[in-house]
C-alpha cells in the first residue's frame, strides 16, 4: 500500500501532509493528515494520534485545533484519520449527520450492510498505524499517545482501555463517555452492532473501565465544557468518573465553565493535553 500526497504544507517548521490510501479494512480510499515536526528529542519521533468527532474529516482538527504548535514545539508527530469510510454507497449513510458518512463510531460493524465497510476500529488502531510505520520510517509507532474530541473521544479512551500496551496515555475533549446509555450510541450501536448489549460494551468506555485489567497507571485527562449541548444528554463523563474507582491511574475530569464543544473549547485547552502526552512520551 502506498500514500499519495495530495499537499505538503511548511508550519510551525515543520511539514503538514494531506495524504490518500487504499483501505483494505474499509474497501474505499481513506484520506490522513499527518504533522511531522522539525525536531525530536529521539532518534525516531513519537506519535500522537488524533480522532475526531461526528461529520469531521481530517481537515477539522488540523485547520482549527492548533495541535501542530505544541507538537513542533515538543517534537512529536501527529496523525488524523478520518471518521469513517466514504463513498462505501450504502443506502442510508448519507441520510443524517450524526449516522453513517462521518459517523463510524471508531467500531468494527457487525451488521450488514455496515459490516463490510464500516471497520473504522481495526482501520485506525491497526491498518492505518501499521502502514504509516512502512511509510515514514523516522515516525516510532512504538511510542505513541491517543486523543480524540467527542465521538473520537470516545474512541480515544475505548482503543487505550482496549490495548494499554500500545498507547502510553491517553487524553480526550467532551468524550462520548457512555455511548450504551445516550441516543447517538443507541442509533449508531444498533445499527452497527445489532441488539446484542455485551458488543455495544466492547466500544463503551464506561463498560470497559469497570473491567480493565492492565497495568497502567498513567492518568487519564478530559476536558468538558459546562455549555456544552451535548453534555448532559450525549456524554455524562461523570459515568465515566463513576465507572473508573478500581483503575490504577487518576481520572482528572476537568469541568470549565463557558465552553462548549466547538474547537474554540479544543483550542483553548489544547496545550495542557499536548503536555499530558509529551510527558508520557518522553519528551518533557
Amino acid at each position: 500500500m502506498s500514500f499519495k500526497t495530495n499537499a505538503s504544507i511548511t508550519q510551525f517548521g515543520g511539514q503538514l501532509l494531506k495524504l490518500t490510501h487504499e483501505s483494505k479494512v474499509t474497501k474505499t480510499p481513506m484520506n490522513v493528515n499527518v504533522f511531522i515536526p522539525p525536531t525530536s528529542k529521539h532518534s525516531k519521533t513519537p506519535v500522537l494520534l488524533y480522532l475526531s468527532g461526528l461529520t469531521c474529516t481530517p481537515e477539522n482538527a488540523s485547520d482549527k485545533s492548533f495541535f501542530q504548535y505544541w507538537a513542533s514545539k515538543y517534537g512529536f508527530a501527529l496523525v488524523f484519520p478520518d471518521t469513517s469510510p466514504r463513498g462505501a454507497k450504502i443506502k442510508g449513510e448519507d441520510d443524517d449527520w450524526d449516522f453513517g458518512t462521518g459517523a463510524g463510531f471508531y467500531v468494527n460493524a457487525t451488521q450488514s450492510p455496515w459490516s463490510t465497510n464500516y471497520n473504522m476500529y481495526s482501520y485506525v488502531h491497526e491498518e492505518l498505524l501499521e502502514e504509516l510505520s512502512k511509510e515514514f520510517k523516522q515516525l516510532d509507532f512504538d511510542n505513541i499517545s491517543i486523543t480524540g474530541h467527542s465521538m473520537g473521544g470516545m474512541g480515544a479512551l475505548v482503543g487505550f482501555l482496549r490495548k494499554p500496551r500500545d498507547y502510553k496515555s491517553v487524553s480526550a475533549f467532551a468524550p462520548i463517555s457512555n455511548p450504551s446509555v445516550v441516543p447517538w450510541g443507541e442509533k449508531n450501536f444498533g445499527a452497527y452492532l445489532g441488539n446484542d448489549q455485551n458488543k455495544w460494551a466492547e466500544y463503551d468506555p464506561t463498560e470497559l473501565i469497570k473491567h480493565f485489567n492492565g497495568d497502567d497507571s498513567s492518568t487519564i485527562l478530559i476536558h468538558q465544557g459546562l455549555k456544552d449541548n451535548f453534555y448532559e444528554r450525549e456524554l455524562k463523563p461523570e459515568n465515566f468518573v463513576n465507572a473508573a474507582k478500581s483503575y490504577k491511574g487518576e481520572v482528572d475530569l476537568k469541568l470549565v465553565d463557558g465552553y462548549d464543544h466547538s474547537y474554540y473549547f479544543i483550542s483553548s485547552f489544547v496545550e495542557e493535553h499536548a503536555k499530558h502526552h509529551a510527558k508520557y512520551l518522553g519528551l518533557l
